[in-house]
């Protein structure tokens, strides 16, 4: 079947503003693309009803992307717990607005924060998580919106790195409010084998991001496309396909990221062979 194709505006600009969308959004339809991921940096930075009635000009369906900064954390050791559930309530409403049925990203630290764990200080955080992600999923689900929780390599998190420690923590709240987002770049760090992972998470994803394995261009990398799509289609997911990459003109992400070099001739070069190499792909 034909999935949804989405792109990050990440790809190009951080933050996105209200400024910023109309010329994106014309640009990633005039590519091809059907939907916009889009970044909810800080609350505010751009209005949800405007950017509504902006992709509905384009013919453009939204997803909603949540974004871990410094002290962003639902464990106490790594930020503001309230704080961050304010934020996440937003990005509830918001998407709402947008009429996005997920809020994506990796809800539980803050991005790029790292630190040792025990056994029994690694069950102790999943505990931690379960109980303050909860009321979230419940808020969640009773809007209709799912949060789904991705998990990250090893060098921007030590919380959730493989689909089995995101099943494992997330298995109590697993339903209409919370689920999985996977990111074909972090499976290439993380998993064995990519597409074994995606199949052992049937059921239970929500949202699923793809790049090439250097977070370039899809289809110029070694992953093996076909296998994961046929993956996906194993698992029951027929959602969209949201590309994500980042530009490294922006300080924040690009660190955040560990973007140092251009991933390819410019940021529409690797939108446009991105989306070229999945369509070719039957994707």
């Amino acid at each position: 079947m034909s999935r949804t194709i989405a792109v990050n505006t990440w790809v190009w600009a951080s933050p996105l503003s209200d400024a910023i969308l109309e010329p994106l959004a014309r640009k990633a339809a005039g590519m091809g693309y059907q939907a916009l991921e889009l970044p909810l940096e800080d609350v505010g930075d751009w209005d949800p009803a405007h950017t509504r009635e902006v992709l509905d000009g384009f013919g453009l369906g939204a997803i909603l992307v949540g974004a871990m900064g410094p002290g962003r954390s639902l464990l106490a050791r790594a930020g503001d717990v309230d704080a961050t559930q304010r934020y996440l309530r937003s990005c509830i409403a918001a998407a709402v607005t947008l009429g996005s049925e997920v809020v994506a990203g990796p809800f539980y630290a803050p991005t790029g924060v790292t630190w040792r764990m025990t056994g029994d200080e690694r069950a102790d955080a999943v505990a931690e998580l379960r109980e303050n992600l909860r009321p979230l999923a419940e808020e969640a689900a009773s809007a209709g919106v799912m949060l789904t929780i991705e998990p990250l390599n090893r060098y921007e998190t030590s919380v959730l790195n493989t689909v089995e420690q995101t099943l494992d923590a997330l298995e109590p709240l697993l339903g209409a409010g919370v689920g999985l987002a996977l990111d074909t770049y972090h499976l290439n760090i993380e998993e064995k084998k990519p597409a074994d992972a995606i199949r052992s998470a049937a059921g239970a994803i929500g949202h699923v991001q793809v790049c090439g394995s250097d977070r370039g261009a899809v289809g110029d990398d070694h992953t093996d496309w076909p296998e994961i799509l046929r993956a996906l289609d194993d698992a029951g997911y027929h959602g969209p396909l949201g590309l994500e990459s980042f530009t490294g003109e922006n300080a924040t992400i690009a660190v955040a990221a560990s973007v140092w070099r251009p991933l390819a001739p410019s940021q529409d070069d690797l939108a446009r062979r991105s989306i070229h190499a999945l369509r070719a792909l039957g994707a």
